[in-house]
């Protein structure tokens, strides 16, 4: 064993494939004759700090990896369960949880098997440079997208929205007023500076374990809110009955029934923050166990939501259901109760924002900055290019009014290829020679699907916006 400057390196050999393992030293522990793991010495933005830090737990992972999971794409499912009515909307969430579950076993298995610890990484072993690139573009995109729409849907609780001849009053407005101070550009300011800025400035994932937990209870409370608000209007001989299957007429084609499944696709993503949440955890079964844990939640979650809101306002739920609560209700009671639904779903976002700017950081360091010192271990860096991604996302959620296109254009094309086209690509590719026979057929059907269904909905978006 040679002494490096930084920490000693052991290599042991397993089935021909060379494991590098990177410990650090203190007198204590030399003295004692055991060894510490360097901290963080698999995660990329994570310090080799002298101070030992403990693995994650799994239940931090598990509300971690909720947490990425559930953003804005619950906003729209029950939209989508309009779309194509209950029981074929809740094989598609069960269906595409699946895939998902696959596409991040997938993930990991080459990951072990390879000498890397990032999403990009496992891309560059399978496809060279042009595939790390293209994994760290996806989830740029991806990322910086859903910070946006992030940012825009908790203006729009915060501080309403004007479109189309509509005005929606936000909560700020409803109970104070219109003035300056609760303006879009002056609320979103504020609370970047109070409440983001020092949430994305943590270096470790397990550090936003306490606010994941709360994101992931309030998405829990999203969903009992529209509960109780759905039983009482069914109580009340306010709802509709709804469509079991979907309804093709001159207003929805088949093809139409394509452009739910990027809704839902991207209600999925959360591939970018796999490594980062692996890499902290004791062992990679863990991360296997947090992941089937977090899916399941969030599949009833999806589903629960969906229901209960087209259960609630049928044929006329829009594409964001936050567009609905705004309506007045006829009691106090329903006043409070819509309140507390758009506020639990604003905060929600604002604690899972810490998570996606998290691996967009990561990504667009390592594609800038290949041959820098790891960024946690450069704080002006990592100071400057925090601040850098709040002031652009903050710039784009002013100026953009809408979140709907933004949406559907990630879930067709960034969203599908890190879910599942990159991840099947890898498993076809099988650089490592791992990948099985019922691999590669999974991933080709996967592959196939992904395209062909996110092809078909680009068209169909494009075709109704040029109609």
């Amino acid at each position: 064993m040679e002494e490096k400057s930084d920490c000693d390196r052991i290599q042991i050999t397993v089935q021909a494939t060379t494991i590098s393992f990177c410990f650090n030293f203190s007198v204590e522990s030399i003295t004692a004759g055991k060894m510490s793991p360097v901290a963080g010495a698999h995660v990329p933005l994570l310090p080799a700090s002298k101070k030992f830090h403990p693995p994650a737990t799994v239940s931090g992972a598990v509300v971690n990896v909720a947490t990425s999971i559930i953003g804005a794409g619950i906003m729209s499912l029950p939209a989508t369960l309009k779309v194509l009515g209950v029981v074929p909307a809740f094989v598609l969430i069960l269906v595409i949880a699946i895939l998902a579950e696959v596409s991040v076993d997938f993930l990991m298995r080459f990951t072990h098997s390879g000498e890397t610890t990032t999403y990009a990484g496992v891309m560059r072993e399978a496809f060279g440079p042009l595939g790390a690139a293209a994994a760290q573009l996806a989830v740029v995109i991806t990322n910086f997208g859903c910070l946006i729409m992030y940012l825009i849907i908790t203006a729009d609780v915060l501080s309403g929205k004007e479109g189309e001849g509509e005005v929606h009053l936000g909560v700020l407005q409803q109970w104070f007023g219109i003035h300056w101070w609760n303006s879009r550009e002056f609320a979103l300011l504020v609370l970047l500076i109070l409440i983001l800025l020092p949430l994305v400035l943590f270096r470790r994932v397990e550090s936003l374990k306490f606010s994941s937990a709360i994101s992931t209870l309030l998405a829990v409370a999203f969903v009992a809110i529209c509960t109780v608000l759905a039983i009482i209007a069914v109580l009340e001989g306010e709802t509709q009955t709804p469509r079991m299957f979907p309804h093709l007429d001159h207003h929805t084609t088949f093809f139409d029934l394509f452009t739910a499944v990027p809704v839902i696709v991207t209600a999925y993503t959360f591939h970018f923050n796999v490594h980062p949440i692996a890499f902290e955890l004791a062992k990679p079964s863990d991360m296997t166990t947090a992941v089937r844990i977090a899916l399941f939640l969030c599949a009833i979650i999806y589903f629960s939501i969906g229901l209960f809101g087209y259960l609630l306002f049928g044929d006329s739920t829009q594409s964001d259901i936050l567009v609905n609560f705004d309506q007045n209700a006829s009691s106090a009671i329903g006043s409070l109760l819509n309140t507390l639904v758009r506020l639990s779903y604003a905060i929600h976002v604002m604690l899972a924002f810490p998570l996606l700017n998290f691996s967009l950081r990561a990504n667009i360091d390592e594609f800038l900055f290949p041959k820098k010192p790891l960024l946690a271990k450069d704080s002006k860096r990592f100071v400057i290019l925090t601040l850098v991604l709040l002031v652009l996302s903050y710039i784009a959620a002013v100026v953009v009014p809408d979140i709907w296109y933004i949406f559907q254009f990630m879930g067709s094309t960034s969203a599908v290829c890190l879910s599942f086209v990159f991840p099947g690509s890898i498993v076809l590719r099988d650089s490592h020679g791992i990948s099985t026979r019922r691999d590669k057929i999974i991933a080709l059907i996967m592959v196939i699907l992904a395209v062909i269904t996110s092809v078909i909905a680009i068209s169909t978006n494009i075709y109704k916006a040029f109609q």
